[in-house]
């Protein structure tokens, strides 16, 4: 088992969230309230990495930068630091991998909350903000709960594009799901079992756990909409 690997892909996921959750909030919300004409493209944008091939996204984060494009040689020049081959490199990768992971089932959970739930609150004189805090994210949750485990486990998994961004560099870069590739490469079919395995595991228990959480919350939220 290389634990070093399995380390890194656990810091990678949690620092995936953490950045992810409060911008995919606002985003989510953003997309399911607004009539703004603009809302198609972005909806386009959140999607892409869906439909991309990750090599080919990969390639373009890659592109985009590494030392020799502008952004790269500016963080270079300005910052002393690199954006790709490192951790870094991985995380932007994996942010921009899970945007659709994170922000769809929250922009899902936030269209289904009845707009009159929303006239009432204001009407009630709660603020925007307390609106959103006391009444919108409660009836949310099972959505967001729903894509803290999408993201978690995706990022967990995801090959390609923190191949293309990161390489296999032991202790920086090598993430569990390419520590399973080189232990193939190299014949070692019981090694990547086992981490195959371990992999397994934690995807199934992250489903079952936001299945039973999200099975809690939805009576609550279901309770709130009736009048």
């Amino acid at each position: 088992m290389d634990w070093q690997a399995l380390t890194l892909s656990l810091e990678l996921a949690f620092a995936t969230l953490l950045i992810l959750l409060p911008s995919g909030l606002w985003l989510a919300r953003w997309l399911a309230r607004t009539r703004s004409r603009t809302r198609v493209w972005i909806e386009a944008a959140v999607v892409l990495p869906l439909v991309l091939p990750p090599t080919v996204l990969g390639y373009y984060l890659l592109v985009s930068l590494g030392g020799h494009s502008p952004l790269g040689r500016w963080a270079s020049d300005t910052l002393g630091i690199s954006l790709t081959f490192n951790f870094m490199g991985l995380l932007i990768a994996s942010i921009v991998f899970n945007i659709p992971f994170m922000v769809q089932p929250i922009q899902r959970s936030f269209e289904a909350i009845p707009h009159n739930l929303i006239e009432a609150s204001v009407v009630s004189g709660l603020s925007t903000w307390s609106t959103f805090w006391r009444v919108e994210l409660p009836l949310a949750w099972p959505g967001v709960l729903s894509a803290l485990v999408l993201t978690f486990v995706h990022t967990l998994g995801e090959f390609g594009v923190v191949l293309m961004m990161g390489g296999s560099i032991p202790g920086e870069t090598r993430t569990i799901a390419i520590a399973i590739y080189d232990r193939v490469q190299a014949f070692d079919l019981a090694g990547a079992n086992r981490m195959s395995l371990l992999l397994l595991v934690i995807s199934v228990l992250a489903i079952v756990v936001s299945l039973v959480a999200s099975g809690r919350f939805a009576p609550a939220s279901r309770a709130r909409q009736r009048p």
